[in-house]
């Protein structure tokens, strides 16, 4: 499958500076989509890339910083390059505390944006990336039977098949079969990888419920 172009969002309430960046941005092979507000940012559908946003501070309505909340509220993990002509010390610490990855006061120089977006653009594939296994790994624990859910916490932590089985009021034979079917259903192709997969999943020693 052909991964989509990486995106670059320009925010600015500055037709000229829209403009700039846009050309520099494009200069370098990038697509870039531009937009006057936070708001009209907030009504674009996000296509399913690598993108990130650079974002000027003081924006007419919802400030950058406001806008920056905003999306960590609504789970929206896109990151953010903050580009100001008014920047202070208390407001870069702040954004960069929200976990921007730059923060930008003009007149910056060119390549110093462009730093900024690769590493921002990197970012945003590594995490989609871990989303995509987690999603994936999600939905091979889903096909596991209850009594399996129950068994692959146990066997993260390295219980021998003997202690499963009186852990769970099962036969040892009955624990071996679940366990071999719990491997393949979650293509682990060893006991170390299954950890990994548990890990990556959030699921404990301690979490062997039904659900």
């Amino acid at each position: 499958m052909i991964e989509p172009k990486p995106l670059v969002y320009v925010v600015d309430d500055d037709q000229s500076t829209r403009e700039t960046l846009s050309s520099l941005i494009r200069s370098v092979g990038l697509q870039v989509q531009l937009f006057v507000s936070a708001e009209d940012f907030q009504r674009c559908i996000l296509p399913d890339a690598d993108a990130c946003v650079v974002l000027d501070i003081r924006l007419r309505g919802m400030s950058g910083l406001d806008f920056q909340r905003k999306l960590a509220d609504s789970g929206i993990s896109i990151p953010i390059i903050f580009i100001t002509g008014h920047g202070d010390v208390r407001m870069s610490v702040r954004a960069m505390k929200a976990g921007a990855i730059e923060f930008l006061t003009k007149p910056f120089r060119d390549q110093d944006l462009l730093d900024a977006i690769h590493i921002a653009l990197a970012k945003d594939r590594e995490r989609r990336h871990r989303c995509a296994e987690v999603a994936r790994l999600q939905a091979r624990f889903a096909a596991l039977t209850p009594r399996q859910r129950q068994v692959l916490p146990l066997v993260v932590t390295g219980l021998p098949n003997k202690q499963i089985a009186a852990e769970l009021g099962i036969t040892e034979s009955a624990t071996k079969v679940h366990r071999s079917q719990l491997m393949r259903k979650m293509r682990a192709d060893s006991l170390p990888d299954l950890v990994r997969m548990a890990e990556k999943l959030g699921i404990s020693s301690g979490d062997n419920s039904n659900h």
